[in-house]
């Protein structure tokens, strides 16, 4: 049988080996023959699954193969982005949709997979609805939706609070409230791994939520002129400094990364009452964070409201889904294996189980009883409740907007957490991006 090899794999001289990536063998890019090749995400618990299921299918599929290569998140996106311009992608092309999958779709460099679909329609109603509104571009489908649903979710130890004897937030003033009585105990009141950018933007994408409603982004994202700096956004931009000047992050939160999983571990530590994260987050605290989760003492809640917003408190942002996209450069022998690959080897019941048993939600429909006898059912019920029950889900920004868009917002919000910008700057440098 041919299972995949993995092995350390160099990335070029530009971004440091060690703190790069852990990766698996096989070529990479278009024009091998007899299999096909896929890039993802490393980490745990996440990449045991994603490995799990490429080593699956090519245990059931014995005349093809899949060669996986696996990368630390902003690593890999600065990796596929390159690859695919210079017509080297893998085969299968793991990302989170949205602009990034619309730029790479008006280029032409992914596959249309619509009458695909339309040929496995079993398969497709199979799969959450909401998760295709990012796979699809101008009506047409370009990837396959695949994973778990992740919302951003504010985690707190419980154990810290206890200690100083206070209760989790249910407003944004009772946020900035909490800061000073941690700060006074000499704990950080939030974790955060702010060198990788990303982790911060989530504070901006629930405080325009619900400080003005999904409309605010969504003008950004339709290219309105002068959008951020609707008066809503300068408050959330405002409100977002109020807290970092209150010393609300870690101490140092700006060289901490996020691919280390350092945020995770100031939270199950207790040197961090709270944490702004994804719903993956859960697993790492399960598998790294003692008995955190075991005893209770991990507490999770969506974000509270901010007085006189116009937010739906329902609201949610995040990723409704993962997606697989096949690059168009590949050859027909490869875009075989990798529909195969979807049709057969993608959310499979072995898969299915082991995404809930970390503590995460699959997108796939009629899982509802293997969610409620999971030993993490409260949280996959809550999490469940968030995806399903939300007026509006917020696909995360840096995967919403365009490629050159996201890195000048990711840019321009390291800029506004070290407070060398103003929000009225923050907000021109972006419109210059998105505005029409």
């Amino acid at each position: 049988m041919a299972l995949s090899r993995r092995t350390l794999l160099g990335l070029a001289a530009s971004v440091p080996v060690t703190a790069a990536l852990t990766a698996c063998g096989g070529s990479s890019g278009p024009g091998r023959s007899g299999g096909a090749t896929y890039w993802y995400l490393n980490g745990q618990p996440q990449e045991g699954v994603r490995a799990g299921a490429v080593d699956a299918f090519n245990k059931a599929h014995p005349d093809e193969r899949i060669d996986d290569t696996t990368f630390q998140n902003d690593a890999y996106k600065t990796k596929i982005k390159t690859a695919i311009g210079a017509g080297q992608a893998p085969t299968v092309i793991w990302g989170w949709g949205g602009g990034t999958l619309r730029a790479y779709a008006e280029a032409g460099q992914v596959e249309d997979l619509t009458s695909w679909f339309d040929e496995h329609s079993d398969l497709k109603r199979g799969l959450f609805p909401s998760s295709f509104g990012a796979a699809t571009v101008d009506g047409k489908i370009y990837a396959m939706p695949c994973e778990t649903v992740q919302p951003i979710i504010l985690y707190y130890n419980r154990k810290v609070f206890d200690q100083a004897r206070v209760e989790p937030p249910e407003s944004w003033d009772d946020i900035m409230a909490l800061v000073p009585k941690f700060n006074a105990k000499g704990i950080a009141p939030f974790a955060l791994g702010g060198q990788s950018r990303w982790t911060n933007m989530m504070w901006l994408e629930f405080l325009f939520d619900r400080i003005g409603g999904p409309e605010v982004f969504q003008a950004a994202i339709e290219g309105e002129k002068n959008a951020w700096s609707h008066p809503d956004a300068i408050t959330a931009l405002t409100k977002l400094q109020d807290l970092v000047k209150a010393d609300g992050f870690v101490k140092g939160f700006s060289s901490i990364t996020a691919d280390s999983h350092a945020d995770q571990a100031l939270l199950y530590t207790g040197r961090a009452a709270m944490m702004l994260h994804g719903a993956w987050s859960y697993g790492i605290q399960q598998a790294d964070g003692g008995d955190l989760v075991s005893s209770g003492s991990l507490g999770y809640m969506t974000f509270p409201p901010v007085e006189g917003g116009k937010g739906d408190q329902s609201d949610t942002v995040g990723n409704p889904a993962q997606y697989l996209s096949i690059s168009s450069k590949a050859g027909a022998e490869e875009k075989k294996v990798a529909k195969d690959f979807f049709a057969t080897g993608v959310l499979q019941e072995e898969e299915v189980r082991k995404w809930i048993g970390n503590g995460s939600v699959p997108i796939r429909l009629g899982t509802e009883k293997l969610l409620a006898a999971s030993e993490n059912a409260d949280f996959l019920q809550f999490t469940y409740d968030i995806a399903s029950k939300a007026k509006v889900f917020v696909q995360s920004w840096d995967q919403a907007l365009s490629p050159t868009a996201a890195e000048t917002l990711l840019d321009n919000i390291v800029k506004l957490f070290q407070l060398s910008i103003p929000p009225q700057q923050f907000a021109r440098n972006l419109n210059a991006v998105t505005g029409a």
